[in-house]
């Protein structure tokens, strides 16, 4: 919850109410990195823009990098229960495919946002090494539960292979969707889901 008691930061916009969810701080970012450029913006020019302080800022995401990802860790924690949750005869790589596709759906109305979100870590050159960062979480997700299907350990070379796969091939989709505001994101990845699964083996 936001502390109203707390000093607002220099220059924040009164006529606007404080935002109080990460979506919302994620929203006012976006639109600050679009208008200004991501190196530009400082993450006490987001809180003014939020109408909340620094430190409230801070209770929301750890760094400026982290607004990009949203509340990824809570995304990660879903896509984990999603596939916990898998029925043990659903084929390995088809729970995969099914839960790539439940990860990456959002409502309609988020899809603009999600599109900035996506440019920027794809082509901002400072977000790089966060971005490696978030990715190796996200392999982490696939690759335990491929260890576990498969009564491997999760650091040997198959899990790793299919993550490191699954992950690629939804860059090349997030790149296709960038390339066309009309289209809908599953559509691209599911293209390319359907490409990874029908050339891979667990035999």
């Amino acid at each position: 919850m936001i502390e109203r008691s707390e000093p607002r930061a220099a220059g924040v916009r009164s006529g606007r109410p404080a935002v109080t969810s990460h979506a919302e701080l994620a929203h006012v970012a976006l639109e600050l990195f679009s208008s200004r450029g991501f190196d530009a913006t400082t993450v006490d020019d987001i809180a003014a823009a939020a109408g909340i302080g620094r430190r409230t800022f801070f209770r929301y995401y750890s760094s400026k990098n982290d607004v990009v990802w949203g509340d990824f860790d809570a995304e990660l924690d879903r896509m984990r229960r999603y596939l916990n949750e898998r029925p043990a005869d659903q084929p390995l790589l088809t729970a995969l495919h099914d839960a790539v596709l439940d990860f990456n759906r959002f409502p309609d109305v988020e899809a603009p946002w999600h599109r900035r979100r996506m440019r920027l870590i794809l082509e901002v050159p400072t977000l790089q090494a966060h971005s490696t960062l978030r990715y190796a979480a996200w392999r982490e997700v696939v690759a335990e539960f491929v260890a576990r299907r498969l009564d491997i350990a999760k650091d040997s070379m198959q899990p790793q292979a299919i993550a490191y796969a699954f992950l690629g091939v939804c860059i090349a989709a997030y790149e296709q969707w960038l390339k066309d505001d009309g289209t809908k994101l599953e559509e691209p990845l599911d293209t390319a889901l359907t490409l990874l699964v029908s050339g891979l083996s667990c035999d």
